[in-house]
């Protein structure tokens, strides 16, 4: 189990705060290296956003991606929103694995 370990990068809308830290969890304990968002924007995380900021999260959430081998998407109720959506896509294009909270 030590060694090389897979990099999952987490993709999901923020509001889901609670299964983005568990499943951050199961997933280091499974062995692997997990990349999260930076702050929980839908869900009690108040700080002043600017003009650019949505844009400049989103863009270093890709660059996140492009650092995973996969992505795990927090679909809980199988809810994906707009970025989730884009962020889905980029994967794709990039050949990263994807995988699903909710099937």
């Amino acid at each position: 189990m030590v060694g090389k370990y897979k990099v999952i990068t987490l993709c999901g809308s923020t509001k889901f705060k609670d299964d983005f830290i568990k499943e951050q969890k199961r997933l280091t304990l499974q062995g692997n290296i997990v990349i999260s968002v930076g702050l929980f924007g839908h869900c009690g995380d108040d700080e002043e956003w600017q003009e650019g900021t949505k844009e400049m999260l989103d863009d270093m959430h890709k660059r996140k991606i492009d650092m995973a081998d996969e992505i795990f998407v927090i679909n809980k109720n199988k809810y994906i929103g707009e970025s989730t959506k884009s962020e889905i896509e980029y994967a794709k294009k990039t050949n990263k694995r994807i995988t699903y909270m909710e099937n």
